[in-house]
């Protein structure tokens, strides 16, 4: 085989191994006790208000703490919506020049 082969495999394995460690690292799911049940909800409930000065704690979560997220996201469902209506307009003139 090829050396390029073997350097491909081997990023695939060394990637696979790190995933592999990675998850068996992760806390064990429904534990009361995660940090992500004792961190992040207690400063949203309890900071939200004096962070943002937004009285909704959805509102707060969403628009301040996750603006760049939420930005993010609405560009790619956008992205994707604009590329699925240039597929279909592509299929539709392909149909349109057979007949």
């Amino acid at each position: 085989m090829k050396a390029k082969t073997w350097i491909v495999a081997l990023l695939i394995i060394l990637s696979t191994c790190t995933v592999i460690g990675v998850i068996t690292e992760l806390p064990t799911f429904g534990r009361a006790d995660n940090p992500i049940h004792n961190e992040v909800y207690k400063r949203y409930v309890e900071d939200s208000m004096e962070d943002t000065g937004v009285p909704n704690i959805v509102t707060s979560i969403v628009l301040d703490y996750r603006a760049y997220d939420t930005m993010f996201e609405t560009t790619v469902l956008f992205a994707a919506t604009t590329a699925v209506v240039a597929a279909l307009k592509a299929i539709r003139k392909e149909g349109d020049s057979e007949k």
